[in-house]
């Protein structure tokens, strides 16, 4: 069964920093494209960044500088460092994964990621 588990999120003030960690179960982890997404409400969720199979890296234009995406094929792991955080950050943060565009995809069951002012 695939699962896609996140961690690490929680609560963090402005300029504060939070990374991100998602392990995957039931895919093989390194020949998929491994991305992480939020969403806040009423809002669609939108693509944070991503990082392909060979570990080229792609980024929302709002996050480039402050947010890096990295994997660790080893350790079936995909993590997003956050730094500079800002309240616009705030939101349900998804692992996503797959392995092409034909292929199936996998979410993550979303983790809360908050930062105050």
């Amino acid at each position: 069964q695939v699962q896609l588990v996140e961690s690490g999120g929680g609560l963090v003030q402005a300029g504060g920093s939070l990374t991100l960690s998602c392990e995957a179960f039931g895919i093989v982890f390194s020949a998929h494209a491994m991305s992480w997404y939020r969403q806040t409400p009423g809002k669609q969720r939108e693509l944070v960044a991503s990082i392909s199979s060979s570990g080229t890296t792609t980024y929302l234009e709002s996050v480039k500088g402050r947010f890096s995406i990295s994997r660790d094929n080893p350790k079936n792991t995909v993590s997003l460092q956050m730094s500079s955080l800002k309240p616009d950050d705030t939101a349900v943060y998804y692992c996503y994964g797959r392995r092409h565009r034909f292929a199936m995809a996998y979410w993550g069951q979303g983790i809360q990621v908050t930062v105050s002012s």
